[in-house]
């Protein structure tokens, strides 16, 4: 079975969904604190997947949808480039930035602000919160964003039916 263009991004949207949700999930679930890197890397999930969902809205403009899946290819390209950056440096291949920190204050409250202080955990972007199956959340954050941006490459350039 082959994979038409629409089908093609569809797929691409809901690995894109379901991997900035699992990031979500374990923030908000799981406890993990995410660092600075971390936070960078959802940044082009909130940019990319809504211009798929557009494009997919769009399917019926071949020229337009297409343009909208190689734009969005793009800008999980970015994504990948910073989830194999964040995984290289959690493997000390090279350096992180040296501003990685995370877990800060959330109230304005001196009083709270100190207590909250004492509490928080500044999460490093050299250091792996866990892996899985060898790979840290960086590297699965790569790993879907290469099956996304094929998906979206595909749908991208895939030609329309006669």
């Amino acid at each position: 079975m082959t994979l038409d263009r629409f089908r093609s991004a569809l797929l691409a949207f809901v690995v894109a969904v379901a991997a900035i949700g699992g990031a979500w999930s374990f923030q908000i679930f799981g406890g993990y604190v995410p660092c600075k890197l971390c936070l960078e890397q959802r940044v082009p999930y909130y940019i990319a997947l809504p211009i798929v969902l557009i494009g997919l809205v769009t399917a019926g403009s071949a020229r337009l949808s297409r343009a909208l899946f190689a734009l969005a290819a793009a800008a999980f390209l970015w994504g990948f480039g910073l989830a194999v950056y964040h995984a290289g440096a959690e493997w000390a291949l090279w350096q992180g930035p040296s501003d990685c920190g995370g877990g800060a204050a959330t109230t304005t409250d001196a009083g709270a602000l100190l207590g909250q202080l004492q509490h928080t955990r500044v999460v490093s972007c050299t250091e792996a919160a866990g892996r899985f199956l060898g790979l840290s959340f960086a590297g699965w954050n790569a790993v879907a964003l290469v099956i996304v941006i094929a998906l979206l490459v595909r749908a991208a350039t895939q030609p329309s039916k006669a």
